[in-house]
C-alpha cells in the first residue's frame, strides 16, 4: 500500500479544498400559492400538492 514520503502542509491542503463550498438551493415562488419552494419540485400547500402552478392531488381526509 502506498505511503506518502513527507507529509502534506497545511497550507498546500488548504489550497485544495479551497473549492469545496456549501452552496445554498436555488428557491423558486409558486405562481398561485406564492409560497417558496425548490425548483422543479412538488410542495404542499392548505392540504393539496402544487407543481408549477397547478393542484396534483389532494390530502385524503381519514374519518
Amino acid at each position: 500500500m502506498a505511503h506518502p514520503k513527507r507529509r502534506t502542509s497545511t497550507t498546500r491542503r488548504d489550497k485544495r479544498r479551497t473549492h469545496k463550498k456549501a452552496v445554498a438551493a436555488n428557491v423558486a415562488t409558486c405562481p398561485t400559492t406564492g409560497q417558496p419552494h425548490l425548483f422543479h419540485r412538488a410542495h404542499w400547500y392548505e392540504g393539496k400538492l402544487y407543481y408549477k402552478g397547478q393542484v396534483i392531488a389532494e390530502k385524503e381526509v381519514a374519518v
